[in-house]
């Protein structure tokens, strides 16, 4: 499974905040700040039983907002907290009624200015690995895995954003780093002490960053003001190829912010055919789309009620799996089939979890998409107020509550919108052979 949660950096992305919640690269566990009154506490979610269920993992006293969670693929929970200065890393696990917590060390960062978070979760699941962004420099720190607490694994030179592994094994990591007043993504290899490399760089005066990679099929998924200066758009790549980068008429929509969040895996040498995730933000809510690049249409759904938004993951076998949490449903997951896929007509198929005990307060409020027959071309949310009971798929969401109260139409995709008075490119602009392209034939 393919998944993406991570914050982009403040200034350097168009897209949305951080994501509602993290997600193991195996889909297994989920790990969140859940909401109790006024106070926060970390969540386990376990995803991949017979249905998905929660563990909260309170501690002595009420966690920071800014507080961040990550789970392991044992079901430990890495937590992050900022104390005295100094950013403090444990793992929390259930111990019969009450929280375990293991140490793992501190990082002190001597320059004030140094931002530290923790990057995606790493492919295999027993590592986890922060990012502290200095003024001059970008370290990257092994925090949990490691045989002797939090370890300094590499020293990039510049300002370094975002964060996306490459490869099945951990060990190759693309950021986005700012030279010379323009980003350019660069290539990591933390096996060769921290050995950079580029990785991107479609015009020399252009901002290419590298948002999401799919290892199966080397698909890129990348943002880049190259086809239009001053204004990023998105576009797809293959890694190590040298075919052009595309930048989909389709994918842009006037007025919103689309992020895209998961690439479908298991398509071997065949990123034209990835189904990829795209969390959609407009003036009157956030909605999920499908795209694949070898369509020319964006697919838009009503995004289930309570979604933890912007988090999510694909099976190989196309369908999106989007936790949400309700008043009525604290830990859930709708199943989304990409279209073109469906082994039944596509739509939401969202599945009561077993009642198990609920934590106090930890449901979050209701979600809900915009309502009336609005499009995603003038910012409003996709709705299915308008279909009738020919238009249901043959098996029915459950509904109950605070859930989406209707199925989601077949087809809710709006014409492509282009603004003729937007500057385009004249030719492709082509990838740079990746030092890495060996690694997407295996």
């Amino acid at each position: 499974m393919t998944v993406c949660a991570i914050e982009p950096a403040a200034g350097h992305e168009e897209g949305a905040g951080r994501a509602g919640c993290a997600i193991t690269a195996d889909g297994s566990y989920a790990a969140r700040l859940a909401l109790a009154g006024d106070s926060f506490f970390p969540e386990r979610w376990t995803l991949d039983g017979p249905e998905p269920y929660a563990v909260p993992l309170p501690g002595n006293q009420p966690e920071e907002p800014g507080t961040e969670v990550q789970p392991l693929s044992d079901g430990r929970v890495l937590i992050h907290r900022l104390v005295g200065g100094r950013h403090a890393f444990s793992l929390l696990y259930p111990t019969g009624p009450g929280t375990g917590e293991l140490p793992l060390g501190t990082v002190e960062c001597p320059d004030e200015g140094t931002r530290l978070r923790l990057l995606p979760p790493a492919p295999g699941g027993e590592r986890a690995y922060a990012l502290a962004v200095g003024r001059r420099s970008t370290a990257v720190w092994l925090v949990a895995g490691g045989t002797f607490g939090p370890e300094q694994l590499a020293e990039v030179p510049g300002h370094c954003s975002g964060g996306v592994w490459l490869d099945r094994e951990g060990r190759m990591l693309a950021l986005d780093r700012e030279a010379g007043g323009r980003t350019k993504a660069v290539v990591v290899d933390l096996e060769r002490g921290g050995e950079t490399s580029p990785l991107l760089q479609i015009a020399d005066g252009s901002d290419d960053r590298v948002l999401l990679a799919d290892p199966d099929s080397g698909l890129l998924l990348v943002r880049s003001d190259a086809p239009s200066p001053g204004r990023s758009r998105l576009g797809w790549g293959v890694l190590g190829s040298t075919l052009p980068v595309r930048f989909p008429e389709c994918l842009r929509l006037a007025d919103c912010a689309v992020t895209p969040f998961a690439i479908q895996p298991g398509q071997m040498l065949t990123p034209e055919g990835c189904a990829v995730a795209l969390r959609v933000d407009g003036a009157f809510g956030s909605w999920i789309g499908v795209w694949r690049p070898a369509e020319r249409q964006v697919h838009h759904f009503p995004a289930p009620s309570g979604w933890l938004t912007g988090a999510g993951l694909w099976t190989a076998d196309g369908v999106l799996r989007l936790p949400y949490a309700t008043g009525a449903v604290p830990c859930g997951v709708a199943g989304l089939r990409a279209p073109g896929q469906e082994r039944r007509r596509e739509g939401l198929d969202v599945r009561p979890p077993v009642d198990r005990p609920e934590a106090p307060g930890s449901g979050a409020g209701p979600v809900r998409a915009g309502s009336g027959p609005g499009t995603a071309t003038d910012g409003r949310a996709p709705s299915s107020d308008v279909f009738t009971d020919e238009d249901l798929p043959s098996q029915l969401p459950y509904c109950s509550g605070d859930m989406i109260g209707c199925p989601l139409p077949p087809h809710a995709e709006p014409p492509a919108h282009h603004d003729p008075g937007a500057p385009s490119a004249s030719r492709p602009v082509p990838l740079q052979q990746a030092p890495l392209g060996r690694l997407v034939t295996k």
